[in-house]
């Protein structure tokens, strides 16, 4: 007897079914759009990196409100602003603009594409989220210029990477891996889910007090590390701060609150413990998963980025800040979200049977939660 074909929204077997040569696991039900939205979703999902690393660098050399007018450039039109006239801050704020609305172009094209060749409707309310990011992440920096609130800054930063995984899970979810099924049923790697997801809401956390300590556009509040004032937990006394306050009038640097210096220790103590989640899960992904399995290679790559995540903060703070290594520090800091982001996806895909449409979705549920978790 001829088994039947699936009509899930993805597949979940490990083996895609072929009829009749037709492989019906990675042709999206019919549609043959993998390719191209997968490529428009992938493309996306760089340019948004490379936008990240724009806006960190604008950050970074505080160029931030070196136009002080949008969406105009000085009085002209973005796109006809004299080449000559990009000179100093001007150059990365303007840069900054142009790109983040080829961006906005870009994933309207994507959304396009989606709508046309996409048979999956969560996949299209996907493509929706995206579209609405994208113009609320142009509002957001906006409105950051014309009432010049940092505070804004903020959550435009939190925004942008949020944006970034929603891309890379958009990048995922149309290529042949996920399709083929290899994601789903792997119950062994599920268990680990609830981890997975701890380090990703630390990840944010993480996020939400590094964007704050870089939008106060201040001096190191900390000048030294691993330890603090020579301390791993300093005093912060009233006469303690003051003390401090007097050793860098005299090193002529701007003064620094309690405040600042607990934010910088809130950071640090976040990484220690982000840390200590992620070593836990590639312990227990070594433990029980066999050798090749792609959770050992994706455990140990998030071990690897966290130290090496750790090590460009020290040196972030040894140059005093200097701007590319701050930049890199916080564009790593962008790829580990956006693995933490996809790394949690995948897990709760692997829990999933997904046995037919009428349940479509406990992991677009939960790609679904993630991006409205993470721009909230």
């Amino acid at each position: 007897m001829k088994r039947p074909l699936t009509t899930s929204p993805w597949r979940h077997t490990s083996r895609p079914i072929v009829d009749n040569g037709r492989n019906t696991a990675t042709d999206n039900q019919g549609g043959g759009s993998l390719p191209l939205v997968h490529s428009v979703a992938l493309l996306a999902a760089v340019a948004t990196f490379l936008l990240i690393v724009v806006g960190g660098l604008v950050t970074s050399k505080g160029a931030g409100m070196s136009v002080p007018d949008w969406p105009t450039t000085y009085g002209y039109n973005m796109f006809l602003f004299p080449y000559s006239k990009w000179v100093g801050g001007i150059f990365w704020e303007h840069s900054h603009r142009l790109l983040a609305t080829g961006i906005g172009l870009i994933t309207l094209i994507l959304a396009t594409v989606v709508f046309l060749k996409e048979k999956r409707s969560w996949v299209r309310w996907l493509a929706v989220a995206a579209v609405i990011g994208v113009i609320l992440q142009g509002v957001l920096g906006g409105l950051r210029v014309t009432l010049y609130k940092d505070q804004l800054g903020i959550f435009h930063a939190l925004l942008a990477q949020s944006f970034f995984g929603l891309l890379l899970v958009m990048t995922a979810i149309t290529g042949r891996g996920f399709l083929s099924g290899s994601w789903f049923q792997d119950r062994a790697v599920a268990s680990l889910r609830w981890l997975v997801l701890a380090g990703l809401l630390l990840t944010y956390f993480q996020l939400g007090v590094a964007a704050t300590i870089r939008h106060q556009h201040a001096p190191l509040a900390i000048r030294d590390f691993p330890a603090a004032y020579g301390q791993f937990i300093p005093d912060l006394s009233p006469s303690a701060v003051d003390r401090i306050n007097s050793e860098r009038a005299h090193d002529n640097i701007a003064s620094v609150t309690t405040w600042q210096i607990l934010l910088q220790l809130i950071h640090r103590g976040g990484a220690v413990a982000l840390l200590l989640v992620v070593l836990a899960v590639s312990y227990f992904s070594v433990k029980i998963t066999p050798l090749g399995h792609w959770m050992r290679s994706w455990s140990l790559l998030w071990v690897g980025g966290i130290l090496l995540q750790i090590l460009l903060g020290g040196i972030t703070i040894w140059t005093n800040k200097a701007a590319d290594v701050a930049t890199a520090h916080m564009a790593l800091g962008a790829l580990l979200t956006g693995l933490s982001i996809l790394f949690t996806f995948r897990l709760f895909c692997a829990a999933s049977n997904v046995p037919s449409r009428n349940e479509e979705e406990e992991c677009a549920m939960m790609t679904s939660s993630t991006t409205r978790h993470s721009i909230a």
